[in-house]
């Protein structure tokens, strides 16, 4: 069985796919890209990219009554893995202890033309 999580605090999603599901104690987040949901906008600089993306994950995870420390597992796409430095520096930000595993690639295009995309699993609280 799945739930879809949605909120109107993270973008919509562009394509044939939910932002979240909910599925097994698991909520599986969306690779989130740096656009501001209130007005569609995608900053420049590849440091506040990083900061809407996450703020796109915290979001959906914000709105299934969870925070930063329920992500188990995390994915980061850089278009320029010379970034990495720079995106590591927000991205501690918003995990600051027991840290997620993740991954960093480095791709050739994301959609949107952004700089970084981030999507996360998390472990949904029991009730």
């Amino acid at each position: 069985m799945k739930t879809i999580v949605n909120t109107d605090k993270a973008p919509a999603a562009i394509g044939p796919y939910s932002q979240a599901i909910k599925a097994n104690g698991l909520l599986f987040i969306s690779g989130q890209l740096p656009v501001n949901p209130a007005d569609g906008t995608i900053p420049v600089k590849v440091e506040d990219q990083a900061k809407q993306s996450l703020e796109n994950v915290m979001a959906i995870l914000v709105s299934d009554g969870l925070g930063a420390e329920a992500v188990v597992k995390t994915t980061v796409f850089l278009k320029d893995m010379n970034d990495f430095a720079a995106v590591n520096a927000i991205y501690a930000q918003y995990f600051t202890k027991e840290f997620p595993a993740r991954a960093c690639v480095e791709v050739a295009r994301l959609p949107k033309d952004a700089l970084v995309e981030v999507e996360a699993i998390a472990v949904c609280k029991i009730n």
